[in-house]
């Protein structure tokens, strides 16, 4: 499960997978996410760059329903928020 640690323990592992979510609303980075977690490896780190506001909770709880790790919020080079979750399964 995700957690505060987690993070902390791997703040530097780059994105495996960036997906541009800019511009897109609730629920569409969600399901972008969703559907692009198993392009990743177990272990890997997928970022997501949304400026919805909605994503700032959504990603997490979406973490905790299907068991991957959020790892936080990071800054892209442009301002936006890139949530970052590591691949569990």
């Amino acid at each position: 499960m995700s957690s505060e640690n987690d993070a902390e323990q791997d703040p530097g592992q780059a994105p495996a997978l960036e997906l541009d979510c800019r511009g897109q609303r609730c629920p569409l980075p969600i399901i972008r996410l969703a559907n692009a977690i198993g392009d990743v490896a177990v272990g890997e780190v997928l970022a997501v760059m949304a400026t919805d506001v909605a994503a700032r909770a959504d990603v997490p709880a979406w973490c905790r329903m299907r068991g991957h790790d959020y790892l936080g919020e990071a800054i892209a080079g442009d301002g936006v928020p890139a949530y970052r979750v590591r691949r569990r399964h």
